[in-house]
């Protein structure tokens, strides 16, 4: 680790931060010095706002645009950790000088609030910790979480063709945020979340102790296998269970408009999704569009699968279970489980695999969002998907994902991992708007229309409470300013996301860090009489 230098530049960047955090400045940067491995004092891991690299390194992982603005707050300086022990320091010395950590591994969460704050804030970057060690002999493998799902599901191609791994279809996210907080992919019908496949993990605690599962205990190895790990510790590493895919698996991608009788599809695609056999996954994607032939804007409806088999046995099965789709033999493509991977990108077929390995997102991945999330118990009535396209057809901009459940994720407990959206789920429901638009005035526009939309949403969807996903991040749920009322803050989202398992993890976050350290705008809180 090199030397930080305390310039005036430095000096002048901090005059915006309190001025007893400001005296403090050149003691933070020292004590990271002092408690640091010997072997990194030289390595450039420390980027303050003087660092003409700062910038850089700041952006290289920001992936939701809305927050990296001017008006954006800025860290006063990032970590990019090599080692164990940098993350201990930094646990030590953001302790001692009051500092708040926030912890990034891939950027992708949807609010950015892993490299924004208002309050003084460092980053804690992990992309460096990026190690994936495959065996397939014991079907597992561990994980650093810098890696991102691109490089795991191709390291574990490498060495296998017919193991994968059941996580996120985008290939840049971070393996900390996405497999801690019970991401999902299309193979979830079949094998579950990510949690429900993970092992063992490594982590360092409060104390700056490194700890395994067995070390941890099983409470806190339950919070962060679905709870997010954050609010508890810093992941090092998790060793996932690996999972069996054919040699030949098929997707297909078939569209319908309004005037294809999408209404009807789509009201019989929420009868019959969570219902498939369990090697069926069909995403219904909803979005507004130019008809280029009529010219006017009109609903389409997207049918986006993946099948762990051939596509005569994915035919057979789709004609007596799903038959008004039409689903025809010239509409299946068959792959490599690898290759899907990169299908559900939507990069042309026949794309290099190795783009798996590109920690790049692309353009459609890097832009200005707003999600926000629900979850369907019941189906909606026909009258009710042409009341959804209508208002649909007058927001224009958001678009609706339909991701299904039943199968594996209705037969295990609610309670088992803190994830609790399991049995009585018909799917999840994902709001999305994206736009180019920097500044203010554009954000307001599409998180408005968003918002909108959810509302519009409201009759059909879970009640008391208006469940949400986790790793869906949605400030409008609430925000924890970490006052004395943080336990009530935080049960404005926590039991949105986690219903009856809210309160467990409260106790596990008081058990293992009292003091409220590991802390951002929707944590999980400490129990009041512990509270800060």
């Amino acid at each position: 680790m090199r030397t930080p230098s305390f310039s005036i530049a430095s000096f002048l960047a901090i005059l915006f931060v309190p001025f007893s955090w400001a005296t403090s400045y050149e003691g933070f940067l020292n004590c990271l010095e002092d408690n640091s491995h010997p072997s990194y004092q030289n390595s450039s891991i420390i980027y303050t706002r003087d660092d003409p690299s700062y910038s850089r390194v700041l952006q290289a992982y920001i992936r939701n645009l809305r927050f990296n603005e001017t008006t954006t707050p800025k860290p006063l300086l990032i970590i990019t950790a090599l080692h164990a022990s940098h993350i201990q320091a930094s646990i030590v010395c953001a302790k001692q000088y009051g500092l708040q950590m926030k912890i990034r591994s891939g950027g992708h969460d949807f609010e950015g609030i892993s490299y924004w704050s208002d309050n003084p804030f460092f980053i804690l970057d992990l992309f460096n910790l990026r190690a994936i060690n495959v065996s397939i002999e014991t079907e597992s493998a561990w994980v650093q979480t810098g890696a991102t799902l691109g490089e795991v599901y191709y390291r574990i191609a490498e060495k296998s063709k017919t193991h994968g791994f059941p996580a996120g279809v985008c290939p840049t996210v971070g393996v900390g945020g996405h497999i801690s907080g019970g991401g999902y992919g299309n193979m979830m019908r079949k094998y579950g979340l990510t949690v429900d496949n993970v092992i063992d993990a490594e982590v360092i605690d409060v104390n700056g102790r490194i700890l395994n599962r067995e070390a941890m205990e099983e409470d806190l190895f339950w919070a962060i296998t679905g709870g997010g790990a954050s609010s508890f510790v810093v992941l090092l590493s998790y060793k996932i269970k690996l999972v069996a895919v054919p040699a030949t698996v098929t997707v297909f991608n078939v569209t319908r408009t309004l005037e294809q009788n999408a209404t009807d599809l789509a009201y019989r695609w929420q009868h019959v999704a969570d219902k498939l056999h369990e090697d069926i996954f069909i995403r219904l994607i909803v979005q507004v569009i130019n008809d280029s032939s009529s010219r006017q804007k009109t609903i389409r409806a997207t049918f986006f699968s993946l099948f762990l088999g051939d596509s005569s046995r994915l035919l057979s099965l789709m004609d007596s279970s799903f038959p008004e789709l039409g689903l025809k033999k010239s509409d299946c493509i068959e792959m490599s489980w690898l290759e899907s991977v990169v299908y559900y990108t939507s990069l042309p077929i026949g794309t290099p695999v190795s783009i798996l390995l590109s920690r790049n997102p692309q353009t459609d991945y890097l832009t200005h969002l707003k999600y926000k999330s629900d979850y369907l118990k019941k189906p909606i009535p026909k009258k009710g998907w042409e009341y959804i396209f209508k208002k649909m057809l007058e927001l224009e901009a958001p678009i609706l994902a339909f991701n299904p459940y039943g199968a594996k994720m209705a037969e295990i407990s609610s309670s088992a991992k803190p994830f609790p959206h399991r049995k009585g789920n018909i799917c999840k429901i994902q709001y999305t708007a994206k736009w180019d638009q920097d500044g203010v005035e554009a954000a307001k526009h599409y998180v408005d229309l968003v918002r909108k939309l959810h509302r519009y949403m409201t009759p059909f969807v879970s009640k008391s409470p208006r469940e949400a996903f986790w790793n869906y991040r949605d400030l409008d749920l609430g925000i924890n300013r970490n006052g004395a009322d943080s336990y009530t803050q935080g049960a404005a989202y926590g039991m949105k996301y986690f219903k009856g398992n809210f309160d467990r993890l409260v106790k596990v976050k008081t058990d293992v860090d009292p003091g409220n350290f590991f802390r951002n705008e929707q944590s999980i809180p400490v129990l009041p009489s512990l509270g800060k």
